[in-house]
C-alpha cells in the first residue's frame, strides 16, 4: 500500500502545487474559466504594487490572460480556493489528509499540522467538504441488484424539546440520518425526522424501482418497499441479521464508520453542517476502492465550481 510522503513538493512548494492543481484541472489545454474557450489563452504576469516592504515585488506566477473574453484568470479561479489567501501547497496537504484518515481529521489537529488558525482551518475542511459532494448524483441499484437502506439517531439537535426520564434526548431530540448502500457505494441524508414521509421521498428519488430493497422491520419501510421489484426483511429485535441472502449489515457498518468519526474526531457538530460530514464520509466510504493518492486527486478535481461563503466565527460547531 502507497503511504503519504508529506516531504512531496506539491505538499511543500507552492510552484509544484499549483501545477499540479492546474494539471488535474486542465489535462489537455487550459482553458478559460469564464468562456470556456483555450485557443487564445496564454500566460501573462502580474505584480503586487511596492510597498515598504516590498519595493520591487516579483512577478506573480500562475496567471493566464483569455483573448477571447480579455480576462485573467488563475487555477483558483471558480474554484473552492478563491479569494484565499492559503498557499495552495498546504490545500492540497489538507485534502490529502482528509481523504486519507478513514474517520476524518478535526480542524484543531489540521490547525496544529498546517500552523493556521482554528478559525481559518474549520472554514479550509469545510471548502474541501463541498468539493467531496457529488453534484449530480443519479438513482442506486436496478435489476438483479439489491440497496440497504437503513435510518440512525445521534447527537443533539440544536433546538430539544423532548427528553426521557432519565435526562436524556428522545429520538426527536437527536438528529436523524437516513443511508442507502448498494456495491460499495453509498448516500447519507440529514432529515429532521425520520419519518414516512421522508423516506419515502428519500427512496423514490434515489433508488432505482427494478432494485430489491433490504430493511429491517420497521414500519417505515412497509408501504414504500411495495413499490420496488422485492423488499426483503431482517428481525433484528429476534436477533436475525441475515434471511435468504437479505441483510442490512453494509448499512450499518457505514453507521459505525460515521458515528466514530463524528464521536471521536469532531465530537460536536451543529445540525446545520451535518448534511456537509455526511458527504465527507460519503466520499471516502464510496472511493476506498482506489488508493489516497487518486483519492485526494479525485477531490481536488471536484473542487471547480463550487464556493463557500459564509463565516466561519458564525457557527458554533466545534470541530
Amino acid at each position: 500500500m502507497m503511504k503519504i510522503d508529506i516531504s512531496k513538493p506539491i505538499y511543500t512548494n507552492e510552484e509544484a502545487a499549483r501545477k499540479h492543481l492546474e494539471k488535474l484541472r486542465w489535462p489537455e489545454n487550459i482553458s478559460c474559466p469564464f468562456c470556456t474557450k483555450h485557443e487564445k489563452v496564454k500566460p501573462t504576469t502580474m505584480k503586487n504594487k511596492p510597498s515598504a516592504k516590498n519595493p520591487n515585488p516579483k512577478p506573480l506566477k500562475g496567471y493566464y490572460h483569455c483573448g477571447a473574453c480579455r480576462v485573467r484568470f488563475t487555477v483558483r479561479t471558480g474554484t473552492i480556493y478563491e479569494r484565499s489567501h492559503i498557499p495552495l501547497h498546504k490545500w492540497v496537504l489538507a485534502t490529502q489528509l482528509l481523504c486519507s484518515s478513514k474517520k476524518g481529521m478535526s480542524a484543531h489537529q489540521l490547525h496544529r499540522m498546517l500552523g493556521m488558525t482554528y478559525k481559518t482551518a474549520w472554514f479550509m475542511a469545510h471548502r474541501i467538504r463541498e468539493a467531496m459532494m457529488n453534484t449530480s448524483p443519479s438513482p442506486i441499484g436496478g435489476k438483479g441488484e439489491s440497496v440497504q437502506a437503513d435510518e440512525t439517531y445521534f447527537g443533539r439537535k440544536d433546538v430539544i424539546k423532548k427528553y426521557t426520564k432519565y435526562g436524556r434526548p428522545t429520538h426527536s431530540g437527536k438528529m436523524s440520518v437516513v443511508a442507502l448502500v448498494s456495491n460499495g457505494k453509498s448516500k447519507a441524508f440529514h432529515v429532521e425526522s425520520a419519518n414516512l414521509q421522508a423516506i419515502t421521498e428519500i427512496l423514490k428519488n434515489n433508488v432505482r424501482p427494478e432494485t430489491e430493497l433490504h430493511t429491517d422491520e420497521s414500519y417505515l419501510y412497509k408501504r414504500i418497499g411495495k413499490e420496488f421489484a422485492a423488499h426483503k426483511t431482517v428481525r433484528h429485535a429476534s436477533g436475525e441479521y441475515k434471511r435468504n441472502g437479505a441483510h442490512t449489515n453494509n448499512v450499518e457498518n457505514y453507521f459505525s464508520i460515521f458515528k466514530r468519526g463524528m464521536t471521536g474526531v469532531y465530537q460536536r457538530c451543529s445540525e446545520r453542517h451535518l448534511q456537509r460530514y455526511l458527504n465527507e464520509f460519503d466520499f471516502r466510504y464510496s472511493n476506498r476502492d482506489i488508493n489516497d493518492f487518486e483519492r485526494s486527486d479525485k477531490a481536488l478535481r471536484q473542487a471547480e465550481g463550487k464556493r463557500l461563503t459564509y463565516k466561519a466565527t458564525k457557527s458554533k460547531s466545534a470541530a
